[in-house]
């Protein structure tokens, strides 16, 4: 068995596209509808071996982020360069130095990047 892909959703998904490509760097590797109902976007890192799925509902409903879910987790080579770049967009994070920062992405979902080994 093979892991295939998260999905969470999203208040807007024109901004988490922006978090998640723009930031993060992942890249949109398909998207699709369910009728007209939800519009999905899948993610990739350059392996493409993971996929993210962002679910945008159209009919406006609101979610809470809720106490089960923990967070996502991305490496870098270059912590202090992400770290510099969330200083310069004004963005919260807490750190344990050198070594990982947790941000929030703007659906509230905490995201951990990790100093790669």
């Amino acid at each position: 068995m093979q892991l295939a892909h998260t999905m969470i959703r999203v208040h807007d998904l024109d901004e988490s596209l922006a978090f998640y490509t723009g930031f993060l760097g992942l890249e949109e590797v398909r998207r699709g509808t369910i009728g007209d109902e939800a519009t999905l976007v899948f993610l990739a890192d350059e392996a493409r071996s993971y996929h993210i799925e962002l679910t945008y509902n159209h009919d406006g409903r609101k979610y809470d982020v809720g106490t089960a879910f923990g967070h996502l987790a991305f490496t870098v080579p270059d912590l202090a360069a992400v770290i510099a770049d969330v200083e310069q967009r004004g963005w919260w994070y807490r750190e344990n130095p050198g070594r990982y920062i947790f941000v929030k992405d703007p659906n509230g979902y905490d995201i951990e990047i990790l100093q790669a080994a």
